[in-house]
């Protein structure tokens, strides 16, 4: 029954252009753009180098958190959550498919973004393994804010909130402008968002090479741990 919806919840994602727009269409445009257009300082080496790990942030971000809460949003708003939770497919079990059709989501942005940043010249370092945490661990702090913003925001709200905060942490969670570009004061309180843990850490090992970022995994597991918590607790299906 699970692996039937997640191929379900999947097949309704990839039919949503909105939602591809959203999740693979933007990042895919921003990293071209930003790569070749002289927008921003990005430091030292070519630009690719620091924008590919920020945009496989973004597109994280844009699928599990943006993309999931508007979609689950309306699902609750049409009664839609309402009658699958009399199904006998149980809560928890239409949580897991809607997560496991996000990874396969993740995974085709993760395969592009990729692509792309490989003809535009991209050279990554680092270890898959720290790469491979740092994204579970990303999808999961996301999906967990996502869900609870969709099961306790009316569908209008989670609709313009996800989408504001999408472009806030567009800009302020270190995916385009390096953090050291904002004050000491905000750099220091950005630096403990989930976006700026996800996009450092990948920057970290894919351009520096460094070792498993245990300090940005920690706040990702944070996060990841508060957010399941509380939209399991708060998440109303109705």
């Amino acid at each position: 029954m699970i692996a039937a919806q997640a191929v379900l919840e999947t097949k309704m994602l990839l039919r949503n252009g909105e939602q591809l727009l959203l999740t693979v269409v933007i990042p895919t445009l921003l990293l071209v753009l930003f790569s070749t257009v002289d927008v921003v300082d990005t430091g030292e080496g070519e630009a690719v180098d620091f924008l590919a790990p920020g945009i496989l942030a973004l597109a994280v971000m844009s699928t599990a958190f943006t993309g999931q809460a508007i979609a689950t949003g309306f699902e609750r708003r049409y009664g839609v959550l309402k009658r699958l939770a009399s199904s006998p497919l149980p809560r928890w079990g239409l949580m897991t498919a809607k997560t496991l059709s996000v990874l396969v989501t993740e995974v085709l942005q993760v395969a592009l973004v990729t692509v792309v940043a490989l003809a535009l010249g991209w050279s990554p370092q680092g270890d898959p393994v720290s790469v491979f945490l740092l994204l579970v661990l990303g999808t999961a702090a996301f999906s967990g804010l996502g869900l609870l913003m969709a099961g306790t925001l009316k569908a209008e709200a989670t609709l313009a909130a996800a989408n504001l905060v999408f472009l806030l942490l567009l800009v302020g969670g270190g995916v385009v402008v390096p953090l050291d570009r904002f004050p000491d004061g905000a750099r220091d309180v950005l630096g403990l968002l989930p976006i700026s843990a996800l996009s450092e850490g990948l920057r970290d090992v894919l351009q520096h090479g460094a070792g498993m970022p245990w300090g940005n995994l920690a706040t990702l597991a944070v996060w990841a741990v508060a957010g399941l918590a509380a939209a399991g607790k708060l998440f109303r299906w109705e």
